[in-house]
């Protein structure tokens, strides 16, 4: 079996267990993997737990047994580095690619020790995205290792939120969408697992990524899950993760192969993009009037009844133009947060002079 058969020969997978348990474990995910060719297997052998009497891994004997995967499968291995250590013991051994987790990727000084610990290492990374949904902070990863390693990919793994929803992490497909749009050649993959927090999740999460042009997975896959030490709600089994590749829909993404009608469809929404822009621009501009009336009466900017029946007002009429209330709610608290911090600016630039 190989992964030409899936469609994913110009997509990166990379895939194996959440942790390294046992050199057994390790063969018995590897021997099933092999034969779909993937790119990287994965494991992780220090584990950052949130809790320090939690699994945290079996340190350096797990790349011992990475070394043997390699040897005896033919497969690139990688696996997560934290600190200075962890890179000098992996490059001791051999890995073919290191991952860098959503907690080192928080801290910018972590992620340099790691960076000055590569130096002189070209070595292919992962970065997945920060804890929290700071995208500036997952570009300060990608460029501070990018001054050591030319081969990095980014990994959207979700954000944690004080509500994840149905998730175990957020999503938030805009930030990764628009990481693609200020770095277009850095390359994005998805770790549905760490977003859906579920393996009956993990599907509807991959194919959404494809959708998006994503340039590849990296998935959680155990000879058993439910007896996994670490995460065993979302790993997939060996069946699952065929059957997840057989039922994935990749979507083309080159961008030269763009219908006609597709092309006339753009330029419409283009028009009513403007459109918008314009009566935007108007709503501000009454705001500014509206500053005035406020100024000159001693009045607050935010005036809460107000803005409560707006916004439910705003919501029960985008239902009825069949919107999604979240997204109309978001919208327009955005509006709002624009109107207050115009009419602030109005009333002080007008006390000035």
């Amino acid at each position: 079996m190989n992964n030409s058969r899936f469609g994913l020969t110009d997509r990166l997978l990379v895939a194996g267990p959440c942790a390294a348990e046992s050199l057994e474990q390790l063969r018995a995910v590897a021997f099933s993997l092999k034969d779909i060719s993937v790119d990287w297997f994965r494991a992780g052998i220090w584990k950052p737990r949130t809790r320090p009497s939690s699994f945290e891994g079996v340190g350096e004997k797990g790349l011992e047994w990475l070394a043997e995967i390699r040897k005896e499968f033919g497969l690139k291995v990688c696996t997560e580095v934290a600190s200075p250590y962890h890179v000098e013991q992996c490059l001791a051994y051999g890995l073919d690619a290191l991952w860098i987790g959503a907690r080192t990727t928080t801290n910018p000084f972590s992620v340099q020790d790691i960076a000055d610990a590569l130096h002189g290492v070209d070595i292919p990374l992962f970065v997945k995205n920060p804890l929290n949904p700071d995208l500036k902070l997952w570009i300060g990863a990608v460029e501070r290792l990018s001054a050591s390693c030319s081969d990095i990919h980014a990994v959207h793994r979700g954000f944690s939120l004080v509500d994840n929803g149905i998730y175990r992490q957020t999503p938030l497909w805009q930030l990764p969408v628009e990481l693609k749009r200020l770095m277009p050649d850095l390359k994005i993959l998805c770790d549905p697992s760490h977003i859906a927090g579920r393996r009956e999740l993990v599907f509807p999460v991959a194919q959404k990524a494809m959708r998006l042009g994503f340039d590849g997975l990296m998935i959680e896959v155990h000879d058993n899950p439910d007896s996994a030490m670490t995460d065993s709600m979302q790993q997939l089994d060996i069946s699952g993760f065929k059957r997840l590749l057989e039922e994935l829909e990749i979507s083309d993404t080159d961008e030269d192969r763009d219908d006609v009608s597709l092309e006339e469809l753009r330029g419409r929404i283009d028009e009513i993009d403007l459109q918008l822009l314009s009566l935007l621009g108007k709503r501000m501009g009454l705001s500014e009037k509206v500053a005035a009336i406020k100024r000159d009466n001693n009045m607050s900017i935010f005036r809460l009844k107000r803005w409560e029946v707006l916004l439910n007002d705003r919501m029960e009429r985008g239902e009825r133009l069949k919107l999604n209330r979240e997204f109309v709610k978001d919208l327009f608290e955005l509006i709002h947060e624009q109107s207050m911090e115009v009419q602030d600016r109005f009333i002080e630039d007008t006390e000035k002079n």
